[in-house]
């Protein structure tokens, strides 16, 4: 089964598909002179539009504080993996693994985006209505039994150094690696006690990690909106 025929697509224009799925690595290999980067950028605000009035609708008792880290949860980049994976998008991508240049990291960061590329995709080749219902059957099922994608444990541990009025820093303990696959390993202290160590394949990600175990270890209270 094809890509059009899983998701019912009768396509007007199938360069635009293509386009959705193309890397510049495999671009630059092929002669393509086109990359999935502008359909993302217009899939993403295309994606944060439905996402924002289905939470909109659904929790009319929410302030605009509590939408925005709902709608963070199901937007964030380990959503837009979980969504490209399981339907299978990340066997249309068309990207050049075999130079090395590229590190595991990136390639994970190429198959989120190209969710959102296609779903631009979507929008220009079927119109508004398909692309909501699109999503509908991808992301607003996860919405509503509340799966959770992502926790902001950085912005926690601010909100419990502002109430406690306590200074909550990080400090880079290391950073090793080749330019495009670095690991990273940051400490978070507060008042200047160290209570977390954090490792990631980014500063963001071992910030978390640290400000995770920092929660854990101080016993800060998780709301999940």
């Amino acid at each position: 089964m094809n890509l059009f025929e899983r998701f019912g697509i009768v396509p007007n224009d199938v360069e635009v598909y293509k386009m959705a799925f193309m890397h510049g690595s495999y671009g630059v290999r092929h002669d393509v002179d086109y990359t999935y980067e502008r359909l993302e950028f217009l899939g993403d605000s295309v994606l944060n539009l439905l996402v924002s009035e289905y939470l909109y609708n659904k929790y009319p008792d929410y302030e605009e504080g509590q939408l925005t880290k709902l709608r963070a949860n199901y937007v964030c980049q380990s959503a837009l993996i979980f969504y490209s994976q399981e339907l299978g998008l990340d066997k249309e991508l068309k990207i050049c693994l075999d130079d090395g240049d590229i590190s595991h990291n990136e390639v994970l960061s190429v198959i989120a985006d190209i969710f959102e590329s296609f779903l631009g995709a979507i929008f220009l080749d079927q119109g508004m209505d398909f692309a909501k219902d699109f999503i509908s059957g991808v992301v607003f099922k996860y919405i509503d039994v509340g799966k959770v994608f992502f926790f902001d444990y950085k912005s926690l541990m601010k909100e419990y150094g502002d109430s406690n009025e306590v200074v909550v820093d990080y400090e880079m303990l290391e950073e090793c690696g080749v330019p495009h696959d670095k690991t990273f390993k940051i400490a978070i202290f507060v008042d200047g006690e160290q209570l977390g160590v954090g490792v990631g394949k980014s500063k963001k990600d071992a910030e978390q990690e640290a400000a995770r175990k920092a929660v854990d270890r101080l016993d800060v209270e998780i709301r999940c909106w």
